[in-house]
This record gives structure tokens, C-alpha cells and sequence, in this order.
């Protein structure tokens, strides 16, 4: 059976929730870096809240979701949408939510949303990052890459998707 996939606002009492999300997506990383486990939680909390300030100050405007699965948190998403784009901020599943479709979904129904709008859906991901594999298979295409970050855009009918880093 098809588990129940919602989304809701969230909300000051998710921030248990948001932490445990994010150490989800970068415990494996920190732990390699061979500190003891306090280390790496002050390292894990000092980089949390500079993501969450980075995004605020950045995109203050941007809807913050809880992902649902039967009604239970099961990721997080941020999405800034204004005249000129539709952004994926940030989004992220807790390890046993990943890989079965839920942020695929997510980002399909954004991309619908770019299209009918007639503006670009666009997303900052790691290189290295496994989601890469993902948005190429959605349609994205890169646009401009750092030594940290691909920059990927899906444009929508009329626009042309072209990808420079390739080229």
C-alpha cells in the first residue's frame, strides 16, 4: 500500500525535528573528520544554525514545509518563489524516506508549477551530491558550477534548457 505523502507549514514546535534532519544529512560526513561525538555536535549545531540564518537572510520570503508520510514527519523543504523563478532552497529526507520517490514527487509538482508560470525552476546541489542523479533525471540541466555548488535550472517550454558545464 501507497503510504499518504502531505506537506504542512512549519512551525517553532518542528525545530527537534529540523535538527534531527539536518545531522541526518551530514552526521557521516562529520564523523569522518575523526572528532569525539561532542566535537562534532558543536561543529553539527554551529553549521545548522548557519544554514538556517544563511537561508533566512537570503530567501526571508520563502515558504518552510514539513514532508509527511502518513502524517509523520518525514523531511523538510524550503522554496522561494517570486516574478522572476521558482528556487528549492533546501530540501532533505530522513534516510529511511530517501530513494522512493517523495522528493521526486516534491520537485516534479514544482517544476509543473515553473512551467505554468512560464518562469525557471531552479536549485543549488553539491557536486557529489547522490540527489544530482535525481534533478538530471527530472530534467534539469546545469547552468554554472563552483569548486562547491552546481548551479541547475529546468526552464520552462519556450525557454531553452542549455548546459554550459557540459559543453
Amino acid at each position: 500500500m501507497e503510504p499518504e505523502r502531505s506537506a504542512r507549514a512549519a512551525n517553532p514546535d518542528d525545530e527537534d525535528f529540523l535538527w534531527r534532519l539536518y545531522v541526518s544529512t551530514r552526521a557521516s560526513e562529520v564523523e569522518a573528520f575523526g572528532w569525539p561525538p561532542e566535537q562534532q555536535e558543536a561543529f553539527l549545531r554551529m553549521q545548522y544554525r548557519a544554514s538556517r540564518g544563511s537561508y533566512h537572510a537570503a530567501f526571508p520570503q520563502a515558504e518552510h514545509r514539513i514532508l509527511l508520510e502518513n502524517g509523520v514527519p518525514a523531511g523538510a523543504m524550503i522554496v522561494a518563489r517570486d516574478s522572476q523563478e521558482i528556487r528549492l532552497v533546501d530540501i532533505a529526507l530522513l534516510p529511511e524516506h530517501r530513494n522512493r520517490g517523495y522528493g521526486g514527487r516534491e520537485i516534479s509538482d514544482l517544476i509543473r508549477q515553473a512551467g505554468s508560470l512560464t518562469v525557471p525552476f531552479r536549485l543549488s546541489v553539491r557536486h557529489g551530491n547522490p540527489a544530482l542523479r535525481l534533478y538530471i533525471r527530472l530534467g534539469l540541466v546545469s547552468k554554472r558550477a563552483d569548486d562547491m555548488y552546481i548551479e541547475m535550472e529546468y526552464a520552462p517550454t519556450g525557454r531553452k534548457n542549455v548546459d554550459p558545464i557540459s559543453s
